[in-house]
């Protein structure tokens, strides 16, 4: 329970000790510290009790923090600078129920048992999207979820029965590097473009199933240049760093969806390594298809970053940078990785 013991004075009775070590931030007071930055107001956690002064508009808006984050915490989930920053968000803007439906939001657990939910009021409708839409487009910066949430969703579909298999997919561009001097096929060259998928499947499924699961072809991780020629039926498809497609690129694999299949499409248009003057293909896409039936495209921000705190910080650094200064960009070696596989 919760009440105001005395003007200006809130106590939060806590209902367990994982309840206050994930209120606390850990045992340096971490999320205590940040709450009280941002609300002027003082905290304690003496036991069980979260002791809360200031001013009595202080003190209102920060028990109601506490109060929307209560699922957080009572299930023992750390809370973070991105979670104090959405509640406060959801407070100023009268988003208090969407706030408290994303914390009974729960996706799926890791290998670790952790509950997996979105983490934002732009996390939660990119999730709605993609459990409406047969096509989602999901746009922003690095750390904001778009590929993990995806991978969560499209594991549990496969969980329930609801698609066949999952195809994960991205195109091999390098970032300034030339992979034709690596040694090994074409898979070889391209599997580290491919770790980011692998690793959200394991963090999902644990390694030895996922490996079972891509032994028996229920589970595709592949370059992007393997799905051309392709009908994808009765799957859950993501395309990953789709910054990096061309047009034509990112029409053919639009056109792969088969019967009773969804796609989700990810990418952050600020970091596009293909050549100077070549149009992104997720660019044209989220515009040419925002607002066809079936077709969503969430659009997240820095805001949105879950990484370290100080991904957020960079990710506005470059922002503020880009829009007062064109950007300078030399142009990228020529590739040379061999011939695609067949369609």
């Amino acid at each position: 329970m919760s009440e105001a013991t005395s003007p200006g004075r809130f106590v939060f009775d806590l209902p367990h000790a994982e309840a206050a070590l994930a209120l606390a931030g850990g045992p340096s007071s971490a999320t205590l510290r940040q709450l009280e930055a941002l609300t002027g107001t003082k905290l304690v956690l003496r036991g069980l009790q979260l002791e809360i002064s200031g001013r009595p508009n202080q003190l209102e808006r920060t028990a109601a923090v506490v109060e929307l984050l209560r699922k957080f915490w009572q299930e023992g989930e750390s809370i973070s600078p991105v979670d104090l920053q959405s509640a406060l968000q959801a407070l100023d803007t009268g988003r208090n129920q969407e706030h408290e439906a994303m914390g009974q939001q729960v996706l799926a657990r890791n290998q670790r048992g952790s509950l997996l939910r979105p983490r934002t009021l732009r996390q939660k409708a990119y999730v709605e999207s993609m459990e409406r839409h047969d096509l989602t487009f999901a746009l922003g910066p690095a750390g904001t979820g778009k590929t993990f949430l995806a991978t969560v969703l499209a594991v549990r579909m496969l969980t329930e029965r609801r698609v066949e298999r999952l195809v994960l997919t991205r195109p091999a561009v390098e970032a300034g590097e030339r992979l034709g001097f690596l040694p090994g096929d074409l898979q070889q060259k391209v599997d580290p473009y491919l770790r980011p998928l692998y690793d959200a499947l394991h963090m999902l499924l644990g390694q030895e199933k996922t490996a079972a699961l891509l032994e028996k072809g229920v589970i595709e991780v592949a370059p992007l240049a393997y799905m051309r020629g392709r009908t994808l039926a009765e799957s859950f498809v993501i395309l990953d760093e789709a910054q990096n497609t061309t047009p034509a690129q990112m029409r053919m694999v639009l056109t792969r969806l088969g019967e009773r299949s969804r796609m989700v499409v990810t990418g952050d248009i600020t970091q596009v390594d293909l050549p100077p003057g070549q149009l992104s293909g997720l660019v044209e896409a989220s515009e040419v298809l925002d607002g066809v039936e079936g077709v969503a495209v969430c659009r997240l921000t820095s805001a949105d970053v879950v990484r370290h705190p100080l991904v957020q910080r960079v990710v506005d650094a470059y922002a503020r940078r880009d829009k007062s200064h064109p950007r300078r960009e030399a142009r990228p070696m020529r590739r040379s990785m061999g011939r695609s596989a067949p369609g």
